[in-house]
């Protein structure tokens, strides 16, 4: 088998794979038209940013089986087009955590001390102390938003600062953040209001984007102080130009920017913002780390070990996936819907099987419910192959069980989360042609079809509800494709779900919220 290294890489590579009977063939820099010549001749190809592997290259590819990014993201890698063509893609998470926690650390200092713009000073012959007084760390708050493995590594370092450490990340358990002694916030809000910096460590996603604009700017206290060594676009920069412009945001230090370069930026204009070039894994040893994982990774995938940090959905044996599928979509929905109507920080997850199911592989439906659970919340990566790890590693326990009691279902899968707000259950099953459904919400029994957009509302069982919900959503020109109505005893606590055509803004759920016996309302997207 012949693996491929697109990218410079040390030596050490080449005598991991040898070692393990694979042929290798180094191209540092290849060009596109050489790669699309010979990329059918190779087994595996590793690389880390400097090459492109696009769905045009992919097309007519039979032979290759694994490409291995040596860094953490994998845009330069067309993975949609990959997993189509049955070819695992890797990253490599783990080499460069240190040397990010400390480029977010070095930043906190730089930004404290005035050191950038100091040493520009003294470099053209000026000598200004008094403009360049800076402030201690000990003794400040510093707010992490995100405890992944960064964000915890940033965490130990700060409290060797004799800094208080306060942080927020509801998909990590306490009891892992509890070994870092961490202060952990009941919200984003009580970071907010009460850090002296604020640093983020989350992956940028639909639910990151902007995640700190002029609305959470405002509740700071004045004088914070931002880091940002995570990903571009998690805070507004249009909203802290405004914020260091005014003063609320005392200064800035940002490794990373919406885009890259980042000529033009405003940002750049403001002598309180401080700056690096996405640094955060630009050390000597994170870039061995990295290259060195990526050949472990490649020797273990070609040679039948299996894989690890798959970012896309590995193949397993065709027929058993096929009958697995209907189940497989089901409790990713589930999962999903699980995460979006849930309260408090994740702690446990419970899953029962009942019915045909329990005598097939449940590992893979297991597994696509985490997936669901945790999507909202991480990269892209997370799959069916990430996520058992990616939740042991935030603390939150999983318990599986299959169950021989009776059921009005063939097969019934219930799933169950346990948040610091309290439980959550609900249970789904498959109808007719491959048709995910749910049949139960918090012991509320229904039939709601588990498809696209959906509204669920929580209320009293009292007449009229149902034409009130109706006439508002056709007032606002959305139109219900499936209602389902549950309760538990004529009125008392029901429940309505809805399928819906399009999306409904924020003002219509405040509209739908203030209904007479509606209590809670949620907008689920699947």
């Amino acid at each position: 088998m012949l693996v491929l290294i697109a990218d410079e890489l040390p030596d050490i590579c080449i005598d991991i794979l040898k070692k393990a009977g694979l042929e290798v063939l180094k191209k540092p820099g290849i060009k596109a038209d050489e790669l699309k010549t010979i990329i059918n001749t190779c087994d595996g190809i590793i690389l880390r940013s400097g090459t492109k592997i696009t769905a045009a290259l992919l097309e007519n590819v039979t032979r290759l089986k694994a490409i291995c990014r040596a860094g953490v993201g994998v845009d330069n890698v067309d993975v949609s087009a990959a997993t189509k063509r049955g070819i695992v893609v890797m990253n490599t998470p783990e080499g460069n955590i240190t040397s990010t926690a400390e480029q977010s650390v070095a930043l906190l200092f730089a930004l404290s001390r005035f050191i950038p713009q100091a040493c520009a000073s003294v470099k053209a012959g000026k000598w200004e102390r008094k403009l360049f007084t800076g402030i201690q760390v000990a003794g400040k708050t510093i707010g992490i938003i995100g405890l992944g493995r960064v964000g915890r590594q940033v965490a130990k370092r700060a409290l060797g600062l004799e800094m208080k450490v306060i942080g927020y990340d509801p998909f990590v358990s306490p009891d892992i953040t509890s070994q870092y002694g961490i202060h952990i916030a009941k919200n984003l809000n009580e970071v907010f209001t009460q850090s002296d910096y604020i640093t983020v460590h989350v992956p940028f996603n639909n639910e990151t984007k902007n995640l700190i604009t002029k609305k959470e700017f405002a509740i700071m206290k004045k004088g914070v102080r931002i880091i940002n060594c995570a990903r571009g676009g998690i805070i507004s920069e249009e909203d802290l130009y405004n914020a260091v412009k005014t003063g609320q945001v005392a200064g800035a230090a940002l490794d990373v920017f919406d885009v890259e370069p980042p000529a033009g930026n405003k940002l750049l204009e403001l002598d309180q913002v401080i700056t690096t070039p996405h640094l955060g894994a630009s050390t000597e040893e994170a870039q061995y780390a990295v290259a060195l994982e990526a050949a472990e990774q490649m020797a273990d995938a070609l040679t039948g070990k299996g894989y690890r940090n798959a970012v896309n959905l590995p193949p397993y044996n065709p027929e058993e996936y096929a009958g697995l599928k209907p189940y497989i979509t089901l409790a990713e929905k589930m999962g999903s819907m699980l995460m979006q109507i849930a309260h408090g920080g994740f702690q446990a997850v419970d899953i029962t099987y009942t019915g045909e199911l329990c005598k097939k592989n449940m590992r893979l439906v297991t597994d696509s419910l985490i997936v669901g659970l945790l999507k909202p919340a991480l990269e892209n990566g997370v799959n069916i192959v990430s996520a058992p790890l990616l939740l042991s590693e935030r603390g939150i326990k999983i318990n599986v069980t299959t169950s021989s009691c009776g059921s009005d279902f063939t097969s019934l899968i219930s799933a169950k989360i346990t948040t610091s707000k309290g439980e959550t259950a609900i249970s789904g099953t498959v109808f007719g042609k491959n048709e995910p459904r749910l049949v139960a919400i918090n012991s509320y029994g229904v039939e709601a079809i588990l498809d696209k957009g959906m509204l669920v509302l929580f209320g009293k069982d009292k007449p009229g509800l149902i034409g009130d919900i109706g006439s508002l959503l056709g007032r606002k020109k959305i139109n219900i494709a499936h209602m389902t109505f549950g309760r538990k005893e004529v009125g008392g606590n029901a429940i309505t779900i809805l399928n819906i055509d399009s999306p409904v803004s924020q003002d219509c759920l405040n509209e739908i919220n203030q209904l007479d016996h509606i209590e809670e309302v949620y907008q689920i997207n699947l």
